[in-house]
């Protein structure tokens, strides 16, 4: 299912209450992971050198499940507990539908407040703009997201550049400045929000439509699983081999590395994520249950392997 429902938030955090906020945001985030249709988070702190704005983004399956979300109580309570943190209320956009983006792009998100009436022109002068765009080295693809009745009023321009550096020169151009200047005669009032990504730092598993990424430990713990039965299967077969015939040590430390890197790529590392997808896709680990019984399912994969590989090695006692 693609995703079809998106909240783009950015907040300026106070100074020195950065570590504050992301444990907020932690709560928040997990807040949002126990309603109905979510997809995934993505959390951007601020780029080198700019004002301290931290860019929240929520994906869901639908504009229902995205508007349940905005307006549910909970979320309301932990906004409340966060207002000390940031100088001014968050601001953000609902974007409905849209593309994936490229893995390398850096985003901006530009929301307009087009005066009524104008909505013809805007479209048109937001035309003119992107063949103008087209011609900006780095640029990858524009979006417009219209407006969403009852929930986001304002028209939204999502465009994707290669780099920052490519970003900041058309943002700063003077092609744009003029177009800007043309573009008041439709729109009273614009919002710039520059992201250090794609919005696309998704672990892809080609079985599901979630495509968030699982904790580094949760990586590590699945690696483990599929490197120690691949090193301690290759040690007994092709390195005995290697030894028999007389290859140099470390001639056959890098044949077997060859091998188990292989193994790993592409055969025993996508059947552990398939294997394991219920804990470690965030989008589905949605109680404490979940995360427990993942966990407790590895180990126990750890003591059998360790077990059959001590019993053939004759080294279990």
């Amino acid at each position: 299912m693609a995703v079809n429902a998106t909240v783009v938030t950015s907040q300026k955090v106070r100074a020195g209450r950065a570590d504050e906020y992301q444990r907020w945001q932690d709560r928040m985030n997990q807040a949002a992971r126990e309603f109905e249709g979510f997809v995934g988070a993505e959390v951007y702190p601020p780029g080198a050198g700019e004002v301290n704005e931290w860019v929240t983004v929520f994906r869901f399956s639908t504009m229902d499940y995205l508007t349940a979300w905005l307006g549910s109580d909970h979320r309301q309570e932990l906004l409340d507990d966060a207002r000390e943190l940031f100088e001014s209320p968050p601001k953000q956009d609902v974007l409905q539908g849209g593309s994936a983006a490229a893995p390398e792009a850096v985003t901006a998100v530009i929301s307009h407040e087009v005066r009524p009436g104008c909505e013809e022109g805007f479209l048109n002068w937001q035309q003119k703009t992107l063949r103008e765009q087209e011609k900006a080295p780095g640029f990858m693809g524009s979006e417009l997201f219209e407006p969403v009745a009852g929930v986001q009023e304002n028209w939204v321009v999502v465009f994707r550049f290669e780099s920052r550096a490519n970003l900041d020169d058309w943002l700063a151009s003077d092609v744009r400045k003029e177009l800007l200047e043309e573009g008041r005669n439709y729109f009273t009032a614009y919002d710039v929000r520059k992201v250090g990504s794609s919005f696309s730092g998704w672990f892809r598993f080609d079985h599901g439509r979630d495509r968030s990424a699982p904790p580094n430990w949760k990586q590590a713990m699945t690696v483990l699983l599929a490197l120690y039965p691949t090193v301690m299967v290759l040690n007994l077969t092709v390195g005995y081999g290697l030894e028999k015939l007389g290859i140099r040590e470390y001639i056959g430390l890098f044949l077997s590395n060859v091998l188990s890197v292989s193994a790993l790529t592409w055969l025993l590392m996508p059947m552990v994520n398939r294997a394991f997808a219920f804990w470690l896709v965030p989008a589905r680990v949605r109680t404490r249950r979940v995360q427990l019984m993942g966990i407790a399912l590895v180990m126990v994969c750890y003591v059998v392997f360790i077990g059959v590989f001590g019993l053939i090695t004759g080294q279990i006692w």
